[in-house]
């Protein structure tokens, strides 16, 4: 049913554009024959909206990998920098929730770490919607930032860096084997608000999946129960995703860029002084207004590595066949 309902939304969405471009000509053929420039003006905005729209769907229908419609868990870390680092990590949390509600997409936060000063350390958010995956793992890797400090009383220009992880919720059809005996599991107290809704017991779970070093955790919930099955299943998305790597001959550069989160290794720089920028190391693509990005803009940068992406692994099948 997930699927049918899909594909009828993928087919609803073009017959509409078609139907909206027809009737847009009609209308600019009208207007011209009365010579209404405000209709013409009108019916021009009109196609490019669908225009837009068009090359949206164009890219959707590159989304055809076999966990690409599933909703994804996204991981921030901060790297080097300090304070610096951990406020750059909440910046960059705050920026993938902004882009996930822009897309109707529901974000739920599994944990979180706080930084000493500001910040954060560490969260984990479960992003909910069709294809939430498929856009969001064109993200992994370490992004800079580079800006005058707020915390710096000399207003010196710093540059920090975090670490984006993304892996796909995996559903009954995918199984993955996990052993008991290759888990350690851990108990800590969730941090919360304070006073009767206060956590007084060790209700978090942190588990180690010890063959790979894999760390998840969990700590959404009172019940120490409910939080292990939620990380367990968070294990399994990670086991899952670090199988679709190698699948993708990517999963060494993907660990270096996991690991060292610092000079060298990342895949986008946001520069807001001494001028605005935000450029895609990986394709190029720029944009001159870091605070839109900041606030969520990222198809234009999804859109173009998605499709760098794509054309690697057809490139890369089509050699094998060779």
């Amino acid at each position: 049913m997930r699927e049918r309902t899909m594909l009828a939304n993928q087919i609803e969405g073009v017959q509409l554009i078609e139907e909206k471009t027809r009737d847009t000509l009609d209308l600019v053929e009208l207007a011209e024959m009365e010579d209404d420039t405000a209709v013409v003006t009108e019916a021009i905005a009109t196609l490019k909206e669908l225009s837009a729209e068009a090359q949206k769907r164009e890219t959707e229908s590159l989304l055809s990998g076999e966990a690409d419609s599933n909703d994804c868990y996204l991981e921030v870390n901060s790297g080097a920098g300090g304070t610096e680092a951990q406020d750059w990590a909440l910046m960059m949390l705050r920026m993938y929730t902004r882009w996930a509600e822009k897309h109707g997409y529901k974000v739920t936060l599994m944990e979180n770490s706080d930084g000493e000063q500001a910040g954060i350390k560490s969260a984990t958010i479960l992003v909910s919607g069709p294809n939430a995956y498929g856009w969001l793992k064109t993200e992994a890797g370490v992004h800079r930032l580079v800006r005058i400090s707020p915390f710096d009383a000399a207003a010196r220009r710093q540059t920090s860096f975090a670490s984006i992880w993304v892996y796909p919720v995996v559903d009954d059809t995918i199984e993955v084997e996990v052993l008991d005996s290759d888990l350690r599991v851990d108990t800590f107290r969730a941090s919360g608000a304070g006073g009767q809704h206060v956590n007084k017991t060790d209700s978090a779970i942190r588990i180690t999946h010890i063959p790979t070093g894999i760390v998840v955790a969990c700590q959404t919930d009172r019940s120490q129960h409910r939080n292990r099955a939620t990380a367990m299943e968070m294990l399994r998305a990670r086991l899952y995703e670090a199988e679709l790597q190698k699948r993708e001959n990517e999963a060494a550069a993907n660990e270096a860029a996991k690991t060292d989160i610092g000079w060298g290794h990342q895949i986008r720089s946001y520069v807001l002084a001494p001028y605005q920028l935000v450029k895609d190391l990986r394709t190029n693509i720029e944009k001159t207004n870091p605070d839109a990005v900041l606030d969520g803009d990222l198809d234009a940068f999804m859109a173009a590595s998605l499709a760098q992406r794509v054309s690697a692994t057809r490139s890369q099948a089509s050699a094998d066949a060779q």
